[in-house]
């Protein structure tokens, strides 16, 4: 034994070392190498945080640039209205929309067909159309609002005034009821039209003498006949508009319309103009070719016609039976007149004569060139015009009239007659 130890110092001094059992080796490998990993694995872990922390504070900081936050957790928190004014537009809209309709208005059309048809003496054969049968078409649409809980809807005259039409009401659950025209009215763009059931959501109707401009509003409507309830946001932009609207073929000059910004599109005739209250102020009517400009009859208005649609089925008016032309200082100038204010009884442009045979003006004796200067009191200008002043008042009414003939002024008593 003593002989081997010698033997191995032997070979140290020499140099040599001798090898390690196999199972000695592998551990002390084995442990190395657990150690890397776990070096590794936690400078790597630091290394990744430290990257993670560096890449979401620039991306927060590029959305934060943008108007944007990044989520705080993955749970999405209901939406709260940010603003009073935005809190006000969102209860309207959700409190009132369901009594906003669409109308569908269809018609039978003819359905025609080409044929060839034999022409001259040789036979020969032309082209031919002629009529086979007919088929349902749709040839309009509106918006409309409920105004009863039995199915009355105030609507646009020139959404209802299809003549042998179908009209059709959809509501705003997707429900389709078939609807009948109740009346027109000869002079404001209003009709009323009704839906057969009970218990429908309905409107408020608010107070149009009191809006003022600046005033935040909101119009609702079938927009450009296919998207139900678009809601649009604005303010009313003018007072005391008068406009005149065509379309269809027809024309017509519309007194005292308020003017907005809010989008009334094609489509939209009819609709509800609301206030932050929910109330309805007036009925979209028309759009003018500029951008943002839009019109609506003041509902202070349309309260009229539906008082007269519940108590008498249809919608009348006083009517007086004279032309004229409102006298401003420029009119004055121009015709020599000895006032600056009034309404002046001439014929029409087309010869139309300036007092209607057998109306109220006539029987009263109101004759051409006369200058109505006042009704019953008021003093008609051209702000405060005598077809916005007489539809205060009922056909059969008597009022006192102040006229100015030839220099002389003269007081007269008309009983208003009906137009309808």
């Amino acid at each position: 034994m003593e002989e081997s130890l010698k033997q191995k110092e032997e070979l140290k001094t020499e140099g040599i070392r001798l090898k390690e059992p196999k199972t000695s080796r592998g551990k002390r490998i084995f442990v190395v190498f657990l150690t890397i990993i776990i070096i590794s694995a936690f400078f790597g872990f630091w290394a990744g945080v430290f990257s993670v922390n560096i890449f979401y504070g620039n991306l927060k900081g590029f959305l934060e640039k943008l108007n944007m936050q990044l989520p705080e957790s993955k749970i999405v928190s209901p939406y709260f209205p940010q603003t009073s004014q935005e809190d006000a537009v969102i209860k309207a809209v959700n409190e009132y929309s369901p009594a906003v309709v669409s109308i569908i208005i269809t018609k039978d059309m003819p359905v025609m067909e080409q044929y060839w048809q034999e022409f001259g003496p040789f036979g020969l054969k032309v082209p031919g159309s002629r009529q086979k049968g007919t088929e349902k078409k749709e040839v309009g649409g509106g918006t409309g609002f409920i105004i009863s809980s039995d199915g009355m809807i105030l609507t646009n005259k020139h959404v209802a005034e299809y003549s042998e039409a179908d009209y059709t009401v959809l509501t705003n659950d997707g429900k389709k009821y078939p609807a009948k025209v109740l009346a027109l009215d000869p002079v404001q763009d209003l009709a009323i039209i009704k839906i057969e059931g009970s218990n429908f959501p309905i409107v408020k109707l608010g107070d149009s003498d009191n809006i003022q401009i600046g005033q935040t509003v909101v119009a609702i409507g079938n927009a450009l006949g296919e998207f139900r309830n678009t809601v649009s946001v604005g303010v009313i932009s003018g007072l005391g508009r008068t406009i005149t609207a065509s379309g269809g073929g027809m024309e017509e000059t519309l007194e005292d319309v308020i003017q907005t910004d809010a989008a009334i599109n094609p489509g939209n005739s009819g609709g509800p103009l609301l206030n932050l209250r929910g109330e309805v102020i007036g009925v979209n009517t028309a759009m003018a070719d500029a951008q943002s400009i839009g019109f609506t009859i003041p509902i202070n208005k349309a309260k009229r016609a539906i008082e007269q649609v519940k108590s008498k089925g249809k919608i009348t008016y006083p009517f007086l039976g004279v032309r004229y032309i409102l006298i401003t200082d420029e009119i004055k100038e121009e015709n020599n007149l000895a006032v600056n204010y009034g309404a002046w009884v001439k014929k029409s442009d087309q010869g139309e004569a300036a007092v209607d045979p057998g109306s109220a003006a006539e029987k009263a004796g109101i004759k051409e060139n006369d200058i109505i200067l006042e009704f019953n009191n008021e003093k008609i200008t051209f702000e405060n015009s005598l077809a916005k002043i007489i539809q205060k008042y009922n056909p059969g009414d008597k009022v006192t009239l102040k006229i100015l003939r030839t220099g002389q002024e003269k007081t007269i008593e008309v009983t208003l007659g009906e137009r309808s």
